[in-house]
């Protein structure tokens, strides 16, 4: 895996990926700054596991959201605090003790995004199943 990412101005920089590219700013003008984008990467990371996991235990899902917030210590670096993830799964409430299972899974044996991470910040989860 390799980027490219070019200075545009200010905090403004354009990232390249093979053929996709996409903003990312300090400021939160043009893009998402760095640190969104690792939170933004737990949740997708994480939630492309659960989708597989479920799909392979055969549950039906409708939908999920996956929520990923965190604070940022006061020093610099100013790296993340305890990182909290809800994860809102449109599924029949029978599958909960399954969709947990695929959560705890993700988080610790699949997802490399929160595998990095968690060796700085500890991430809890919540699930909210929606019928």
């Amino acid at each position: 895996m390799k980027t490219s990412t070019t200075w545009k101005h200010d905090h403004a920089f354009e990232s390249r990926l093979e053929n996709i590219s996409f903003n990312i700013d300090g400021n939160r003008i043009e893009g998402p700054n760095p640190k969104a984008l690792l939170l933004s990467a737990i949740a997708a990371c994480s939630g492309i596991d659960v989708v597989d996991i479920l799909g392979k235990m055969r549950v039906e899902l409708t939908g999920m959201e996956v929520d990923v917030e965190s604070e940022q210590t006061e020093e610099h670096p100013r790296v993340f605090k305890d990182i909290h993830v809800l994860y809102k799964v449109k599924t029949d409430p029978a599958n909960e003790d399954k969709v947990r299972k695929a959560i705890d899974l993700s988080l610790e044996k699949y997802c490399g995004v929160s595998a990095m991470l968690s060796k700085n910040s500890p991430i809890h989860y919540k699930l909210e199943i929606v019928s």
